[in-house]
């Protein structure tokens, strides 16, 4: 790493002093593991700190995001085995980015928007064609809106989703949210558990799309996650 960064760089040393000879037992003895619960309340303090617009809150839980990548990325360079550290990270993701975008940096073609999100989605098909399934990745520990969202979106290519029940049209985000709100309240008094109940929507679709993919050829086109 240059010096174009000095503060990531200090920050870096920070986390290699903490974790080395004479620093930190808590910092020394923590694993990947141990860390998980940690990294979600960053991650959700730092989307937090996206909705409610607040810069200077956005500027500190960027940080603490960033100090938990730096923090297992140290676990990680001093594991045996296959040890990488953030320079082999950044790496990684550095010549995804520059795969996955060839019309700048490989003279390819794409002039519109939609363009570009045919070209990502075409390189992440190639780049994951090893998958069995276009649900393969999708995290077990997502909530059950992120997880059926997700799912609905890797499976469009694979099953035809459509509900049997009549839905409203929203405009806005507003009122999706007031819907979804009274959904959970009329859940809550019939004794129904809202989360669970999705999990278990959710389920089914996943069944389905493996039925399909099962019946198949091998994987139909569509989003494959990153």
């Amino acid at each position: 790493m240059t010096d174009d960064h000095p503060a990531l760089r200090a920050l870096i040393d920070t986390m290699a002093t903490l974790r080395g000879e004479g620093g930190c037992p808590w910092d020394a003895e923590q694993t990947h593991e141990s860390l998980v619960p940690y990294l979600l309340e960053e991650v959700f303090e730092l989307v937090e700190a996206i909705e409610t617009g607040n810069r200077a809150d956005l500027r500190e839980e960027l940080g603490d995001v960033l100090y938990q990548l730096l923090f297992h990325a140290d676990i990680a360079a001093s594991e045996p085995g296959t040890p990488f550290d953030i320079d082999d990270v950044a790496a990684g993701v550095d010549y995804k980015m520059r795969h996955r975008h060839p019309h700048v940096f490989a003279g390819g073609d794409a002039s519109s928007v939609e363009d570009v999100i045919a070209r990502w989605e075409e390189n992440k098909t190639e780049e994951k064609k090893h998958r069995s399934s276009v649900l393969e990745g999708i995290p077990e520990r997502l909530s059950a809106l992120a997880r059926a969202s997700s799912t609905l979106k890797r499976s469009a290519g694979v099953v035809d989703f459509s509900s049997s029940h009549e839905t409203p049209v929203f405009s806005s985000e507003a009122e999706l949210g007031d819907y979804l709100l009274a959904l959970v309240h009329t859940a809550r008094h019939a004794g129904l558990d809202p989360e669970t109940a999705l999990r278990g929507a959710t389920r089914r679709l996943e069944e389905a799309v493996h039925h399909a993919e099962a019946a198949g050829s091998g994987l139909a086109p569509g989003d494959t996650g990153a």
